[in-house]
């Protein structure tokens, strides 16, 4: 499986931004699709995930802010993750990754990509 992620940019605080990231390869073996963010100085953190079955956990920090939508093209996996009233703790660079059968943890990863706020 191969990851590619597009989005990110700078935005003022209440802002909002939409990340994508479209995988390709051997779908089929993606049990579920993740972001992570990681700040500057601190650890990478999960964000948010979905099943392929739809199935969406957004962790406290981003719960209500944040949602996770499909492509509804049969042809392609591509997820989005729009994130809505941005805070200037949302500034991280974030990675999307998924979760595939047979594997013990998420791999592989799609390039980070920044997103700034402003204050």
């Amino acid at each position: 499986v191969q990851l590619q992620a597009s989005g990110g940019g700078l935005v003022q605080v209440g802002g909002s931004l939409r990340l994508s990231c479209s995988a390709s390869g051997s779908i089929s073996t993606i049990n579920a699709m993740a972001w992570f963010r990681q700040a500057p100085g601190k650890r990478r953190e999960l964000v948010a995930t979905v099943t392929t079955a739809g199935r969406t956990i957004y962790e406290d920090p981003v719960k209500g802010r944040f949602t996770i939508s499909k492509d509804n093209s049969n042809d392609t996996y591509t997820r989005y993750l729009q994130m809505n009233n941005l805070k200037p703790e949302d500034t991280a660079v974030y990675y999307c990754t998924v979760d595939l059968r047979g594997s013990d943890r998420f791999g592989p990863w799609g390039q980070g990509t920044l997103v700034t706020v402003s204050s």
